[in-house]
């Protein structure tokens, strides 16, 4: 299979996951489960709206 797209050089998943789960555990550890409900939403509307 051909293909047209390029890996990003330098580019580590596992770091990359690490540090968005690391970010994301750091900006909800205080909430509750309404705040928990409202983060989400607003991150998966933001993230979906490309």
């Amino acid at each position: 299979m051909k293909t047209k797209e390029k890996a990003i050089k330098g580019f580590k998943a596992v770091r990359f996951m690490r540090d968005v789960r690391d970010q994301i555990s750091n900006e909800i550890k205080d909430m509750n489960f309404a705040e928990l409900k409202k983060y989400y939403e607003e991150r998966r509307s933001k993230l979906t709206a490309k």
